[in-house]
């Protein structure tokens, strides 16, 4: 059995390493390199600079506003996302009322169609969304002024996208809304996978909702909440931000650089700008960033592991 082991799982490992190497390590690799240039990213010539794009970055306005935007998206949307969908999670799965013939510990009614609900969002793009919430944001002709208006808050009329104090808040409140349902379907599983016993003795030791939840569920459930809070935090660095600003906002990123994120600068600079090597270099910070917080969320995270 121990013949050709090795070269067992060497033939198995290797082409998948390969593509991993090819089509994700060596861009970084290749990104670093042409921050150190004059790249354009239109001519195949360029020079080596050395610092000066990191200097340039230390001394960029806008850079340091982008930093501070997508710090902000990588601190509160995962935290009001993850403890949006734990609430509703646990709720569905083990707030309900004790009903007469039933188990000790159920959802509320209607749970089944309201997972469904909740996930509704992740069914469509993220452009379709931020197209239909920049359409409700229209201060004019939106949902949202004109549902004021019929109410009677004639006075109050913000202009949501258009005022620089209120635009990165309306862009976060956009990805909560489209990513809370996937996680409220990721905790759904891990709690329906937790034994009603645990929540059964618990409540004949007289433990309210509050307790079991903090005593039982969260404990139980934390490896699959640390994991979310790391995936929720790279689409807020990411994708997910740059779709919803690049779509919603004026400028992109308007008014006045209110809703600039990393990526979004990224983007501008490479393909608006014709800067690609200092694109790279906002690159390179954005994956500082990312790892950084990646790893503070693990450490900090980090617990001993409870079984059941």
């Amino acid at each position: 059995m121990q013949h050709g082991k090795y070269r067992f799982i060497a033939g198995f490992l290797a082409p998948p390493l390969g593509l991993y190497a090819l089509f994700v390590v060596w861009p970084f690799i290749q990104s670093i390199y042409y921050s150190f240039t004059d790249w354009t990213g239109l001519s195949p010539e360029f020079e080596m600079v050395g610092l000066d794009n990191y200097r340039r970055m230390l001394d960029d306005d806008i850079f340091w506003k982008s930093l501070q935007h997508s710090l902000m998206f990588a601190v509160a949307l995962p935290l009001v996302t993850i403890g949006l969908a734990l609430f509703l999670a646990f709720m569905i799965n083990v707030g309900g009322r004790r009903r007469k013939g039933g188990p000790a510990v159920s959802g509320v009614r209607g749970s089944s169609f309201y997972k469904i609900v909740y996930f509704f969002p992740q069914v469509l793009s993220i452009a379709i969304v931020a197209l239909l919430f920049a359409f409700a944001y229209n201060p004019d002709s939106g949902a949202i002024n004109s549902l004021l208006r019929g109410i009677g808050l004639d006075g109050v009329q913000p202009l949501w996208l258009g005022d620089p104090g209120l635009a990165l808040w309306c862009v976060m409140a956009v990805l909560v809304w489209s990513t809370v349902g996937f996680f409220v379907v990721l905790f759904s599983a891990g709690m329906a996978s937790i034994p009603t016993d645990l929540y059964e003795a618990a409540l004949l030791d007289g433990a309210g909702r509050a307790t079991t939840f903090f005593r039982i569920t969260l404990p139980l459930l934390w490896d699959t909440v640390q994991s979310g809070w790391v995936y929720m935090g790279i689409l807020a660095l990411g994708a997910e931000s740059f779709a919803v600003v690049q779509i919603m906002t004026t400028g992109p990123g308007g008014p006045d650089y209110s809703t600039t994120v990393m990526v979004l600068y990224v983007y501008q600079k490479a393909f608006r700008d014709g800067q690609a090597a200092y694109a790279t270099t906002i690159g390179v910070a954005l994956l500082v960033v990312t790892l950084a917080f990646a790893a503070l969320v693990m450490r900090l995270g980090r617990r001993e592991r409870l079984e059941y």
